[in-house]
């Protein structure tokens, strides 16, 4: 297979995966963390490596590094792998997942805004997400008839404070995620519940409904929620450990232990919550654009622009999700029609919410 973004979290734990079924890696990508990567390089033995920049060309220990996003494109197209597992952050990631799709490879996507983006233009039926709500959701569903499906969210880094005390919050107090160990980008995007906002958008892509809700429960210990048609609901439960989803990417069905089963008198009483627009702004947003997802590629551009504006202090918490509901409503009738008008409209946003 071929790993892009191998030294992050889900990459790292890939290639657990991967080497406990003999998984051979034919290539690996990666950003700026070299010394991960050079151990990586030395474990797995990949054929061809790629990364961001060309100054840490001289730091990989490898005969064959390529630099920069059209070298993965090229990484891609030329290797014989039919796996590719994308762990890329951010709108960085949309195009390897059009080129593997486009060249018939299936795709293990951990990627969200790969579908965010340009859902209505990627072949459903070769991505497999490696995302613990959308694995629960699938492993729940069982080509029964559903009438709804729920996902979970832990409530971010904010989820305790006072609502007056939040508007004061800095970058750091909301990389402070009370459940997980991630990016930058995906803890931020958890504070603001844009994250989740995003799962419901991949979760209409994969399951074609828009009859799908997201609530809080504090301990992510249930992931995903199907209510089925004869008006029972079951629960997936499972531990904090992205292995599981990642193991049934690669391999489609596991048959053996890869966590250890949740302990019921352990995890003592689970509470749900609802996710309150009072604390998370995005959230006015959640029925529209379910029902218009072509606009994920608004909200995506305006966040990862309101993110930076934030880490760089030009702007507060609260008003990162303003730039995003700014631009969604100034961007509210744009439709893409293909991918080139994909990434026009990207950048007219950017442009625009960098005015602000």
């Amino acid at each position: 297979m071929v790993l892009l973004g191998s030294t992050g979290s889900i990459g790292v734990n890939t290639l657990i995966v991967a080497k406990r079924y003999n998984i051979h890696i034919e290539a690996l990508v990666a950003g700026s963390n070299i010394d991960l990567l050079n151990a990586q390089i030395q474990e797995h033995k990949p054929k061809v490596v790629a990364i961001a920049h060309e100054a840490d060309r001289h730091k990989v220990n490898h005969t064959d590094v390529r630099c920069g996003s059209e070298a993965i494109l090229t990484l891609i197209e030329e290797s014989q792998s039919q796996t590719i597992v994308n762990a890329l952050v951010g709108y960085t990631g949309l195009a390897p997942t059009l080129k593997a799709t486009a060249l018939g490879k299936r795709v293990a996507l951990a990627n969200k805004e790969s579908l965010v983006v340009a859902g209505e233009f990627i072949d459903m039926s070769l991505i497999t997400p490696i995302d613990s709500e959308h694995f629960g959701l699938w492993y729940l569903m069982n080509e029964r008839p559903v009438s709804k499906l729920y996902i979970t969210a832990s409530g971010g880094a904010f989820r305790d404070w006072e609502l007056d005390k939040m508007k004061d919050a800095t970058f750091s107090d909301a990389l402070k995620h009370p459940n997980w160990s991630m990016g930058n980008k995906i803890t931020i995007d958890s504070a603001t519940m844009t994250n989740k906002l995003f799962e419901l958008l991949e979760a209409k892509w994969l399951f074609d409904t828009s009859n799908i809700d997201a609530v809080i429960e504090k301990k992510s210990i249930i992931h995903a929620l199907t209510e089925f048609k004869d008006g029972s609901t079951t629960a997936h439960f499972a531990g904090v450990d992205m292995k599981l989803p990642i193991a049934f990417a690669l391999r489609g069905k596991v048959e053996e232990e890869i966590l250890p089963p949740t302990d019921l008198l352990e995890m003592g009483a689970i509470e749900f919550l609802p996710i309150e627009a009072a604390r998370y702004p995005i959230w006015d947003i959640k029925e529209h654009i379910l029902t218009h997802p072509h606009l994920g590629v608004v909200v995506n551009a305006a966040n990862e622009e309101a993110i930076k504006a934030f880490q760089e202090e030009k702007c507060s918490f609260f008003e990162m999700s303003e730039m995003v509901l700014d631009a969604y409503e100034k961007f509210e009738d744009i439709k893409a029609k293909n991918i080139a008008e994909i990434i026009a409209i990207d950048k007219e946003v950017r442009a625009y919410a960098n005015t602000r």
